[in-house]
C-alpha cells in the first residue's frame, strides 16, 4: 500500500502585519487572517486526500508567540487530524524556535514534534507494506550557521527514509542562513524524500535515488511574498517511487502589475489601460482574493500629474477592483517620465531638477543632513522593519539616494503641476 502524506512549511501563523496595517484597515482585516485560513485548507485537504500523515518542516508559528487564540486555533486542527487518524509531524524552524506554544501547548498523541536531538520515528504500517522512518531535528534558537545533517541518523536499512529539515541550504536571496547545506550533501544522505522548509519559494530537485522538496508556503504575507502559493501532496508507490503534487491553497494572493504608459496620452484611457490589465491579471488567479500593485512606466505627457496624483488613481483602481470581485490595490507607484521637449513652464523647472540632482544631491551637507534625518527615522522603528534602509552601509547609502532622487522627481512634478494650471 502507498505511503501518502502532505508536506508544507513557513506557515507563520498570526504572523504580524507590516505595511499592510498603515494603508488599508479591510485589507489589512483579510490578510490578518489568511495564514489561519490556508492553514485550514491545509488540514481540509488532508483529509480529503486521506493521507497519512501531515509534515510541517518548521515555522509553524511566527516568532515569540505566547496568544492563547493562536494556540487554541492550533490545537483544534491538529485534532482534527487526530480524529481522522491522520499523524502530524513537526520540526521547530528558525522563526518557532522562539516560540513557547510548541513546549507548553498539549498536542493529541499523533503529534511528534521533534526535539533539539536528532529522531527517527518509525511508522508502523503492518504486515505486507514496505516500512517508513521520518527522521527530523529541531532547532532551540533561532540560528543555526552550521550544517545540521551530520547530526541525523543514518537512513534505515530497507526503509524509506524521510528526512525533515528547516535549512536555506546553499543560501537564497531574502532569507538569512540557517543550518545551510547543499543538495549534492542531500542527495548523498540515502534518504528518499526530503522535507525542507525555510526558503518560501517552491522548488523540486529529483533524480534516482532521492526527491528534494521546498514546498514553499501556503500563504503570502506582503507583496514580497507575490505569486500563487501551495502545498505538496506527497505519494510513495509500492515500487518506491515518489510522486510530488503541487496544491494551492492561497486565500489571497499578492501579484505585480507593470502598465506601460508611454501609448496614452488621456487620463481616462490611462485608467481604462490599468484596468483592463488588473481583469486580465485576475482571471489567471485561482486564489480567492488577488492583492496586486501596480507599476506605471513609460514616457507620458502625464507623468507629472501621475506623480502628483497617485493618491486619485489608487482610489480609482480601488473602486474597479470591487467592481471586478475580490480584488485589492496593494499600492500604485511609478516610474514615468515626461518625453523630452514637453515645455509646460518645464525651463525653469528644468534648470533646478538639473541643479537638484547635480550640485545640491552631491553636497556634503546635504548628505549628511540627509543621513541624519534617516539615522532618526530609523531609531523610532521597531527592530524588525529598520532593514528597510538597508542591512548595510553600502545598502543605507543606495536606499538614500534613491529616496533623494524620487523626492526631488516628486517636487518637480508638483511644480510643474502647479505651473501647468
Amino acid at each position: 500500500m502507498a505511503y501518502r502524506f502532505l508536506h508544507t512549511a513557513d506557515i507563520h501563523l498570526d504572523s504580524p502585519l507590516k505595511t499592510l496595517a498603515l494603508r488599508n484597515p479591510e485589507l489589512s482585516d483579510l490578510i490578518g487572517v489568511a495564514t489561519r485560513r490556508a492553514f485550514i485548507r491545509v488540514v481540509d485537504l488532508c483529509l480529503e486526500e486521506r493521507v497519512d500523515a501531515l509534515v510541517v518542516a518548521g515555522d509553524l508559528y511566527d516568532g515569540d508567540q505566547t496568544s492563547m487564540k493562536t494556540a487554541r486555533f492550533l490545537a483544534e486542527q491538529l485534532r482534527r487530524l487526530h480524529e481522522a487518524g491522520v499523524r502530524t509531524f513537526i520540526i521547530r524552524g528558525n522563526h518557532d524556535a522562539l516560540s513557547k506554544i510548541t513546549t507548553e501547548l498539549l498536542m493529541p498523541e499523533t503529534v511528534k514534534v521533534f526535539g533539539a536531538s536528532a529522531e527517527a520515528v518509525a511508522i508502523d504500517r503492518g504486515a505486507g507494506n514496505f516500512p517508513v522512518a521520518i527522521h527530523g531535528l529541531s532547532f532551540a534558537k533561532p540560528h543555526a550557521p552550521q550544517s545540521l545533517l551530520r547530526h541525523y541518523a543514518l537512513p534505515v536499512p530497507d526503509t524509506v527514509n524521510i528526512g525533515m529539515m528547516h535549512t536555506s541550504l546553499g543560501g537564497s536571496e531574502k532569507h538569512d542562513p540557517y543550518a545551510p547545506c547543499s543538495v549534492a550533501d542531500l542527495q548523498r544522505s540515502g534518504f528518499r524524500y526530503w522535507a525542507l522548509g525555510h526558503i518560501h519559494k517552491r522548488s523540486v530537485v529529483e533524480d534516482a535515488a532521492s526527491v528534494i522538496v521546498m514546498p514553499g508556503m501556503p500563504q503570502g504575507r506582503d507583496i514580497n511574498e507575490d505569486g500563487p502559493k501551495s502545498v505538496s501532496l506527497v505519494t510513495i508507490k509500492d515500487d518506491r517511487s515518489v510522486i510530488v503534487e503541487e496544491r494551492h491553497t492561497s486565500v489571497a494572493q499578492f501579484e505585480r502589475l507593470v502598465v506601460d504608459a508611454s501609448r496614452v496620452s488621456e487620463w481616462k484611457d490611462m485608467i481604462a489601460q490599468m484596468s483592463t490589465g488588473v481583469e486580465a491579471l485576475r482571471s489567471t488567479v485561482a486564489a480567492d482574493h488577488l492583492v496586486v500593485r501596480i507599476q506605471l512606466h513609460g514616457s507620458n505627457e502625464l507623468a507629472w500629474r501621475i506623480r502628483r496624483d497617485l493618491d486619485l488613481l489608487r482610489t480609482e483602481m480601488e473602486a474597479r477592483g470591487s467592481m471586478i470581485g475580490n480584488v485589492w490595490i496593494d499600492k500604485v507607484q511609478t516610474s514615468c517620465s515626461t518625453p523630452s521637449g514637453i515645455g509646460n513652464g518645464a525651463g525653469a523647472l528644468s534648470e533646478l531638477a538639473s541643479i537638484i540632482d547635480g550640485a545640491v544631491s552631491s553636497s556634503t551637507a546635504y548628505q549628511q543632513e540627509l543621513m541624519s534625518i534617516a539615522d532618526e527615522l530609523r531609531a523610532q522603528l521597531p527592530a524588525e522593519l529598520r532593514d528597510i534602509f538597508g542591512a548595510d552601509e553600502a545598502c543605507f547609502r543606495d536606499v538614500l539616494a534613491n529616496i533623494a532622487r524620487e523626492g526631488s522627481v516628486e517636487v518637480v512634478a508638483r511644480l510643474r503641476g502647479a505651473v501647468g494650471e
